[in-house]
Parts: structure tokens; C-alpha cells; sequence
């Protein structure tokens, strides 16, 4: 057992945090004000290998493994979350094709998602269901060699940027949901405006809509009528970047608690000197190191178990415990900050406003928790 980082993730590391300062820190306002991430930070992150870390090198990858991942995404949070979501989704859609697809997909794919070239996204939510396969009406009509998709998916991150996204529709032979691999922006595809969430900006979401996009049966991802195993492993690994996420945005909470407590006056000292602002800081601390060491096994297991019913339930245990924490935290930022605290001028009102958002994406808390009790009560 061996909780130090190696030579090469702590380089990893280093590169992640000056990239995040140099270049996010200083237009992050600006990515949370206007709801748009510029494409020279997609660009930079290509070029330092962020988008292929986990992936092999056969793979278009840097074979750098998924422990690597959790690393980058929590520094890029600590500037914007908005950023790292998109890396998130982009690195589940990407997982999805590398852990399900064919050796054509991943010959045709992986390269330019490795890469950044290419943006990955992942559409199972629709208007009526967030995540009960039974309620899905998106369809997918076999026509010969090609399938004819129809349908509407909702709340679909980076649905507009160039790539592949894996759609989920029923398939007319077995009537249950079935994965697709489908080029955005291919005729028939279309989105939505944004939608204005309170939190996250930069990661865009949109609504897709699909009529009669034509889909080669070669894309078929995973074997027919299992969408939903591709679903609950797919977005396994795509909790190892939301809670990442939210662990950036509770290391930069905890940062700027103490700049805030030793820099504010109070008479002839700081409130650095308050019992109460000492034991706030340190519980804050206190749920920080915690999620840090979930987040950060969660990426070894992604890169170590062959179990994927095993990892799916610790994912989903660190994705419920982490983002929940990264919610406390955040309140107590802002009960540090107080007033202060509740100004768009302070950070800490724009960590507070992204840590809601994680309880809630990629399944609800309360979800995860009956993935770990079903895992553990069989």
C-alpha cells in the first residue's frame, strides 16, 4: 500500500496545476460570465496529451492510465469547473468507445479523441427520463446496412463541438435500449441553445435532437439490446471526472478560506484567530483529504479492476460521498467568507453555485447509494 504519487504522476501533476493557473485562472470569470470555454484551452490541453492520459498509445493515448486522470481534472477545477466538466464528459463518451467498441470504432475513434481533436459526448437523458432505460423513445429503425435514429436527448454536454457522442436508442428488433456511436453534426443532427444552469458554466449543456440520422449498423456499440450495461459502465468511469471535479472545487474552497481568514481584520489581528473560523477550516480540511483519497483510489480502480460490477459500485460510492461533501464544503467557504461570501466579486460564490450541480448529474445521490446497497445485499 503505497499512497505516494510516482516521479511521473507528480510531473503530471505540476504540468496540470501551471497550464490551470496560466491559462484558466485568468478568464475564469469570464468562462462562468458568458457560459463558453475557448477553444485555444481545448487546444492547449490537446497538446499537453490531457485528453489521452488514460488511454494506450495504440490508442492515440500518452498510456499514462487513469490513476493519472483524477490529477489533471482536479487542478483544472480549481480554476473552472466548467472546464473540467467538459474534459469529464469528453473522457466518459471516450471510455465508453474504448471499453465497448470494435477494433474498427477504436481505430476509427480513438485517435482524434485522444488527442482532443475530437470531442466525445454521452446522450442517455431525455425529456421524460433521466435514467430509467424503460421510459427512453428515442428509436432506432434498421434499414439495411444503416440505422434511422429519431428522437430528442436532453441536457447533453458539449452537443455542439465536432466528435463522436454515444447515443442511446431502442432498437426495432429487441425493443430495448442499444448504444450508438454517431458523428455531431452529421445531417439530421441538430441542438439546442444552452441552457442557463447555475452552475458549471462553460460546460455547455444542450438538447439533441435527431431526425432520421442515418447510422451505419457498423456503429452499433456493445452487443444489441444491452445499452444499458453500456450505460451503468460507461458512466462509472465518467464518475471518476465528476468527482475530480468536485474536488477541485473543494481544494480551491479550502485555499481561498484561509487566504480569506488570515488577510480579514479584526482589530489588531485577523478572524484567522476565531475558534470558530479554525475548527470551519479544519472540517472543511477534514472533507477535503477524505474525498482526495476516495477520488484518487477511484482512479486506480478505473485502471486496475477487471470487475466492472465492482467498480460501477465504487464508483458510484465515491461519486455520492464526494459530490455531497464538495456541497458542505462550499457552504462553509461561504460561512467563512460571510457576507462577503455572497458576492459574484468572491469565488466562493461560484463553488458554491458548481457543487450543487454534482449531487444531481450523472445519477441522483440517492441512486448511487442503492447501486452500492444492491452490490453489497446480493
Amino acid at each position: 500500500m503505497d499512497f505516494k504519487l510516482t516521479k511521473e504522476q507528480e510531473l503530471i501533476q505540476k504540468a496540470a496545476r501551471e497550464f490551470a493557473e496560466k491559462s484558466i485562472m485568468p478568464i475564469a470569470e469570464q468562462i462562468d460570465r458568458d457560459n463558453f470555454v475557448p477553444q485555444e484551452i481545448f487546444d492547449e490541453m490537446g497538446e499537453l496529451g490531457f485528453f489521452g492520459l488514460q488511454f494506450p498509445e495504440e490508442d492515440g493515448g500518452t498510456g499514462a492510465g487513469y490513476s493519472c486522470y483524477p490529477l489533471v481534472v482536479e487542478q483544472i477545477a480549481r480554476a473552472s469547473s466548467g472546464v473540467a466538466m467538459t474534459f469529464s464528459v469528453h473522457s466518459l463518451g471516450t471510455s465508453a468507445i474504448y471499453t465497448f467498441g470494435t477494433p474498427e470504432q477504436k481505430a476509427r475513434y480513438m485517435p482524434d479523441a485522444s488527442s482532443g481533436k475530437k470531442l466525445s459526448s454521452f446522450a442517455f437523458t431525455e425529456p421524460a427520463t433521466g435514467s430509467d432505460p424503460k421510459q427512453i423513445t428515442t428509436t432506432a429503425v434498421q434499414d439495411g446496412d444503416y440505422y434511422i435514429i429519431n428522437g430528442t436527448k436532453r441536457f447533453i454536454s458539449a452537443a455542439d463541438l465536432d466528435g463522436p457522442i454515444v447515443i442511446f436508442a431502442k432498437d426495432d428488433e429487441t425493443g430495448k435500449p442499444t448504444a450508438f456511436i454517431v458523428d455531431k453534426n452529421c445531417p439530421g443532427y441538430s441542438v439546442s441553445e444552452p441552457w442557463h444552469k447555475i452552475g458549471n458554466r462553460g460546460g455547455r449543456l444542450l438538447d439533441v435532437y435527431l431526425k432520421d440520422v442515418r447510422v451505419p449498423a457498423a456503429n452499433l456499440l456493445g452487443p444489441k439490446g444491452n445499452g444499458y450495461m453500456v450505460l451503468q459502465y460507461g458512466i462509472a468511469f465518467g464518475k471518476v471526472g465528476v468527482s475530480s471535479t468536485a474536488l477541485g472545487g473543494m481544494q480551491a474552497a479550502l485555499e481561498l478560506s484561509i487566504k480569506y481568514a488570515k488577510e480579514k481584520a479584526h482589530r489588531d489581528s485577523t478572524i484567522a484567530k476565531f475558534p470558530t473560523t479554525q475548527v470551519t477550516i479544519a472540517k472543511i480540511a477534514e472533507k477535503v483529504e477524505a474525498a482526495r483519497w476516495l477520488t484518487y483510489r477511484l482512479g486506480y480502480l478505473a485502471e486496475s479492476t477487471k470487475d466492472l460490477r465492482e467498480f460501477a459500485k465504487e464508483a458510484a460510492l465515491t461519486k455520492a460521498f464526494v459530490t455531497e461533501a464538495a456541497v458542505d464544503v462550499s457552504r462553509m467557504a461561504v460561512a467563512v467568507h460571510g457576507s462577503y461570501g455572497l458576492m459574484d466579486d468572491y469565488k466562493v460564490s461560484m463553488i458554491y453555485r458548481d457543487a450543487i450541480i454534482g449531487e444531481q448529474i450523472e445519477g441522483v445521490n440517492d441512486m448511487q447509494r442503492m447501486i452500492v446497497a444492491g452490490n453489497l445485499l446480493s
